[in-house]
């Protein structure tokens, strides 16, 4: 399962050099991350009113290429695991050449939000989710 979002990169992301700086690649990151989760309808509002909390606990990013000013970038976001943990994957390519320009993952954890206790296993609701969704997916072919 996998979400492409199409960002255009704004003035305020750049450095001097006009080089994106290294702390928005993880709102990029982000922004295709909501994306995914929208797929199966467990965004951060769905999480929160289901008494979990899904903080990022670990990140990780790998600049192959610096990405510029006004540059359109595909970023994909890939889940990867979620029976423990939800892994996601991410990769951005620059959009018209097809370039791979960075990639990384991010790893979140599910935290009951009344306890504040973290989950060893995801939450019942996230298979849910998933099930239907990709129950809704064999349908639609």
């Amino acid at each position: 399962m996998h979400a492409d979002v199409i960002i255009e990169v704004p003035f305020h992301d750049v450095d001097t050099m006009n080089v994106v700086w290294h702390g928005h690649y993880l709102k990029y990151f982000e922004i295709a991350r909501c994306k995914l989760l929208d797929q199966f309808q467990y965004n951060y509002n769905q999480m929160r009113e289901s008494g979990y909390a899904w903080p990022v606990i670990e990140s990780h990013v790998r600049y192959a290429h610096g990405i510029l000013f006004e540059q359109k970038i595909r970023v994909r976001a890939i889940l990867k695991e979620w029976e423990n943990r939800l892994k996601i994957e991410y990769q951005i390519f620059d959009a018209e050449s097809g370039k791979r320009l960075t990639k990384g993952y991010t790893t979140q954890v599910a935290v009951d939000i009344e306890t504040r206790e973290m989950c060893f296993q995801s939450p019942q609701i996230l298979f849910d989710r998933l099930y239907a969704w990709s129950a809704f997916q064999a349908n639609a072919q």
